[in-house]
């Protein structure tokens, strides 16, 4: 199966430039309740995946109030997570052993360009409906 069918596209996911502030960070990040989102050069290619935790972490080690999170670029935050990409055209397989582990997959092009994410619920919701729709065939055999 092709990843290609799970893809939110880039245009529908929630992402913040390389260069934004910490401060923009949370309030995109509180905005639209996430609690982990791709960060994007100016290239469009990923760079990694900020997380809720990063940016608290990195506010308590620094001793930073919220007032001055204006005045932090997200490229002085430590990522401590390491979000793989996918390409494309990876196997299906390559894409669920990410996704045990990642809340979501970023998708990459030729290019290494951002093209969109894979969601770890739409693999579950696909897999339940298939799971129920095998056991509904299974039983009106019996």
């Amino acid at each position: 199966m092709n990843i290609a069918f799970f893809l939110l596209p880039k245009q529908d996911v929630v992402s913040v430039p390389h260069n934004a502030t910490l401060r923009q960070t949370l309030e995109r990040m509180e905005h639209h309740r996430y609690t982990a989102v791709p960060i994007l050069n100016n290239e469009g290619l990923y760079v990694g995946t900020v997380t809720e935790g990063d940016l608290l972490w990195h506010m308590k080690d620094k001793d930073l109030s919220f007032d001055q999170t204006h005045k932090i670029s997200l490229a002085d935050v430590p990522l401590r997570m390491s979000n793989h990409p996918v390409h494309v055209d990876a196997d299906i397989r390559d894409l669920i052993s990410l996704v045990k582990v990642q809340n979501f997959v970023p998708v990459i092009d030729d290019r290494s360009r951002f093209i969109g994410i894979v969601r770890r619920s739409d693999i579950i919701d696909y897999c339940e409906k298939n799971i129920w729709a095998g056991q509904s065939k299974l039983q009106s055999s019996m």
